[in-house]
C-alpha cells in the first residue's frame, strides 16, 4: 500500500510539471498555418528589405516580442525602425531626444504620445536610443486624417506647405477594390461614407512615403503598426509597391485565440508569419 502511495504522489506530480511545461502564451504559425518557431521568422526576416510587425496595440506579447525580434535581427544586421505611434509633426522632436540634444522630461512636454505609450512602447525607444539604432516616426498627424473623414483628400490642399511636409505627397492614389478598405467599409455597415477608408488609406500612404524617404537600403527596415496596415500585404505595402516594386517585404500579424495550438485556417492569406496569442493574456488596455 505504501509503494501505491507513493508511486501515486509520483504519477501526479509528473502530469503537474508536464501541465506547467505545456502551458505557454503564445504560437508561431507560417503562411501555411503550420507551426513554426522563433529562430525560423528571424532567419526569414534576415533576408528581406522590410519588415512589418502587425501588432494589436495593447497585448503586451507583441511589445515583447518585438523587442526579441529588434535584439535578434541588430545582431546580425544593420537596423533601422519606423512606428505608426509617432505623428510626423513631431519627428523633428522626436530626433532630437534620440540625438541627446533634449531630455525625456523636455520630450515629455513636446511629444503627443498614446496613452500606452511608457508601458509598450518606450521600452524599444530607448532601446534604439542606447544601441544608435535608427528610429523614425512615419505616421500622418491625426487632426489631417479627419480632416480627409470629414472633407476627402480634397481637404488636404487647404493645407500650408509645412503641413503638407507632414503627409504625403498629393494627389494621393487610393483603390477602393483593395481588401482592408473594403472590409472597413463592410464592417462599419456602410456607416461613415467613402472617407472612413480613405482617413485610413492616407495614414497608409502617408506612413509608407516616409518609410522609403528614411531608408537605408544597406539596412533591414522593421516597421511596427497595427496589423490592419500590413494584413494581406496590403495597405503600406501596396503604396510601396506603387512607388518601388522591386521590394523584398515580410509581414507578421497578430490573432488572438482561445486555443492556441489549432490555427483557425480563415486567416491563411493574411501574412508571412502569424503570432497567435491566448485570449486569456491581459492587455494594457
Amino acid at each position: 500500500m505504501k509503494n501505491l502511495f507513493l508511486i501515486a504522489i509520483v504519477l501526479f506530480s509528473t502530469l503537474g510539471l508536464n501541465a506547467q511545461k505545456t502551458l505557454q502564451t503564445y504560437q508561431l504559425y507560417n503562411a501555411k498555418g503550420k507551426k513554426t518557431t522563433f529562430k525560423k521568422m528571424l532567419k526569414a526576416s534576415q533576408k528581406k528589405d522590410m519588415v512589418f510587425f502587425g501588432e494589436l496595440h495593447n497585448n503586451p506579447i507583441c511589445h515583447w516580442l518585438q523587442m526579441e525580434l529588434t535584439k535578434a535581427i541588430h545582431a546580425d544586421r544593420k537596423l533601422q525602425i519606423g512606428v505608426e505611434m509617432f505623428e510626423r509633426d513631431n519627428e523633428a522632436d522626436l530626433q532630437r531626444y534620440l540625438n541627446n540634444e533634449i531630455s525625456k522630461e523636455a520630450m515629455d512636454t513636446l511629444i503627443r504620445f498614446w496613452g500606452n505609450y511608457e508601458t509598450d512602447y518606450a521600452p524599444l525607444l530607448e532601446y534604439a536610443k542606447a544601441n544608435k539604432i535608427p528610429y523614425t516616426g512615419t505616421n500622418i498627424p491625426r487632426k489631417f486624417a479627419r480632416t480627409v473623414y470629414k472633407s476627402d483628400f480634397e481637404g488636404l490642399e487647404a493645407l500650408s506647405d509645412e503641413e503638407k511636409s507632414f503627409i504625403a505627397p498629393l494627389p494621393i492614389i487610393y483603390d477602393a477594390e483593395l481588401k482592408p478598405y473594403k472590409d472597413m467599409m463592410s464592417m462599419m455597415g456602410g456607416h461613415g461614407g467613402a472617407t472612413l477608408p480613405k482617413a485610413q488609406a492616407i495614414k497608409d500612404a502617408t506612413m509608407a512615403h516616409f518609410i522609403l524617404e528614411f531608408w537605408d537600403k544597406k539596412s533591414l527596415f522593421l516597421h511596427i503598426n497595427g496589423a490592419y496596415h500590413s494584413d494581406y500585404f496590403s495597405s503600406i505595402l501596396w503604396y510601396l509597391e506603387q512607388s518601388q516594386t522591386n521590394l523584398n517585404m515580410m509581414t507578421i500579424t497578430t490573432l488572438i485565440q482561445d486555443d492556441i495550438h489549432t490555427f483557425d485556417t480563415e486567416e491563411l492569406g493574411k501574412a508571412d508569419f502569424y503570432l497567435v496569442i491566448d485570449s486569456d493574456v491581459t492587455t494594457s488596455y
